[in-house]
Formats: C-alpha cells, sequence, structure tokens
C-alpha cells in the first residue's frame, strides 16, 4: 500500500465523539482501495460524555479521548500530537460531535470557537505541503479556523452551522447527502455526512465519493 492516509477521530459515538458509520465507511472505502491509513486521536478527556440511550450528559464521568477513539481503531491507534504529516498523503476527519466539543468548542461557541492546538498545527502542515483534507459532517465547520479563509465546505443544508462558517471567513457551499464539495485550490473535500443523512447507504454514497475523490488527488 504506497498511499498512506492519517485519519483523525474525537473519541466514540455521534453525541460525544467520532460518528462511528462515518468512521467505518471511511476506513473500508480506504481498504477497498488499496489505501493504508492509521488512526489519531488527542490524548485528551471528553469535554462531555453522553449516554447515547438517553440522549443526555452523564454528570460526573470523565472518559479520554484517545482510550474511546481506540474501540473504534481496534486498539490501533496512537496519539494525535505524535501524527507528522511527512509521512502521510492526505488526512480525514470523520464528524460527530466529538469534533464540535473536543476537537473544537463550536458546539458551545458557535464562530467564536477555538480548535485544539494540536489539531490545529497538524492540519497546517497537510495543508501547507498541499496534501487533501478530507471533512464530513459537522468537521467542515472548523475548516476557517483549521486553514484559514475563503476554504469552500459544505455541512449539507443547516443554515445556522453555514451562517458561522461564513461568519468565521468560510465558504459553504449547499450539498446533497450524496454528493461531496471539493476546493481544487485548497484541495479540500466535504460530504455532509449524518448532518443529512437517514439511512446508513445515504451516508456510504457521500463518503465513498469524498474517499474516492482523496485518492485521486494524492496522485496529482
Amino acid at each position: 500500500m504506497s498511499k498512506q492516509v492519517a485519519v483523525i477521530l474525537s473519541g466514540c459515538g455521534v453525541q460525544d465523539g467520532s460518528e462511528i458509520y462515518e468512521t467505518t465507511l471511511t476506513l473500508l472505502r480506504l481498504d477497498q482501495l488499496g489505501i493504508g491509513y492509521h488512526c489519531f486521536a488527542p490524548n485528551v478527556p471528553q469535554q462531555e460524555v453522553v449516554d447515547h440511550c438517553r440522549g443526555e450528559a452523564v454528570d460526573g464521568e470523565s472518559r479520554n479521548v484517545l482510550v474511546e477513539a481506540a474501540r473504534l481503531a481496534r486498539g490501533d491507534i496512537a496519539p494525535l500530537e505524535t501524527l507528522d504529516a511527512e509521512d502521510y498523503d492526505a488526512v480525514i476527519l470523520p464528524g460527530g460531535f466529538g469534533a464540535a466539543k473536543t476537537l473544537s468548542n463550536f458546539a458551545a461557541a458557535g464562530s467564536d470557537m477555538e480548535v485544539l492546538e494540536m489539531l490545529a498545527e497538524v492540519i497546517g502542515e497537510f495543508h501547507a505541503e498541499r496534501k487533501p483534507i478530507g471533512l464530513m459532517c459537522i468537521a467542515p465547520a472548523l475548516s476557517p479556523k483549521l486553514l484559514g479563509p475563503g476554504v469552500a465546505v459544505t455541512v449539507g443544508h443547516d443554515p445556522g452551522v453555514a451562517g458561522a462558517i461564513s461568519a468565521m471567513g468560510g465558504l459553504h457551499r449547499s450539498c446533497g447527502v450524496e454528493d461531496i464539495v471539493v476546493d481544487f485550490e485548497n484541495r479540500v473535500v466535504s460530504t455532509p455526512g449524518y448532518m443529512l443523512a437517514t439511512r446508513i447507504s445515504e451516508a456510504a454514497t457521500g463518503i465513498f465519493k469524498l474517499v474516492d475523490r482523496i485518492d485521486e488527488m494524492m496522485d496529482l
């Protein structure tokens, strides 16, 4: 496997970590294409732990993002601070509210958000080296803080998130669940994922297109 992709996770579970289906579909498509990958996650506490049965935050419970994300990666994962862009040809961030609660504070701060410093540093390295960057679901909302102004991304049709992206200097493009938005100049590909998907097959179509386009861009 000559191509190698870094996949950055934010825990395990849609409401407080990485979206499980989005992550699994990403890894599946990479494997189907014969692309090597490795997962990374920050070794920090989750900002919130959510009971996914009740959909409510659990008071007094603490979980580690790296430990939780290891569930998705079957234990084959490394701390985000060890990720070196020189070792990989592209990077992909699945969605899930861990992106908006741990990788950033977008869920609480909106357009006034800040992103995790170690994430900003490593994504900045990929961007500076013009290596493709894939963002899905809510993760594209982080793009203005990670990549600077003027990068075109999509979260689907959500007016609130789209407005926040615009307020931070980003460019939001409306997009259907089964499609992607490509910023060729900045080499960024995004898809709505479960911002719009009602079935795993809907999410799969857009995510597979994203991974396929990342694969093509790695050859350019």
